[in-house]
């Protein structure tokens, strides 16, 4: 399975602000979910910042926090929102999201989300939601959240490209690095 490392192309000013912030807690188990959860009880019910580092592991911040700090200013395998729900052995994933505008992730990272759940012990939901999708308008160089399949830059009415086009990404081969 192929896996993609996603750069961070939000504002400069935000990666060099969130320089100061410790990176994101890496959960390794149900326990450690709990644990994070335990010590941040507003996650419960407002969700979580997570990203999938390059090593595969499930990262989380508070709510508010930015991508970019959570990944400690490294590059991402996914990226997005998180909520849990219930405790113990009955918590569970309720919902994920792509929803980073700092790294812009392309919707087949699901598949690193999954296995980094999975690798902590965590069953993933069936799928993103919400799941969005990003474009970069090749006439005016803006991001677009693409809604309801209209691929139409909002900034300058130009039709967006239908393939993912960011910035560049690596391809990451499991068992090793292309």
């Amino acid at each position: 399975m192929d896996l993609f490392a996603y750069t961070y192309v939000g504002p400069e000013e935000i990666r060099r602000a969130s320089a100061s912030h410790p990176a994101g807690t890496p959960i390794a188990s149900r326990q450690d979910a709990e644990a994070w959860l335990q010590a941040h009880p507003d996650a419960r019910s407002e969700g979580a910042t997570y990203v999938v580092d390059l090593q595969g592991r499930l990262r989380l911040a508070p709510r508010r926090s930015e991508h970019v700090a959570c990944a400690g200013g490294e590059e991402v395998l996914a990226a997005g929102e998180i909520h849990f729900q219930g405790t113990g052995l009955r918590l569970t994933v309720a919902e994920v999201s792509n929803q980073s505008t700092g790294y812009c992730p392309d919707t087949p990272c699901w598949d690193a989300v999954v296995l980094a759940l999975q690798a902590a012990g965590l069953t993933p939901p069936p799928r993103f939601a919400p799941e969005i999708v990003f474009r970069r308008c090749t006439r005016c160089g803006e991001v677009n959240l693409v809604k309801e399949a209209w691929f139409v830059c909002v900034f300058c009415d130009a039709d967006l490209p239908a393939e993912w086009n960011i910035s560049p990404r690596r391809t990451l081969h499991l068992g090793g690095r292309e």
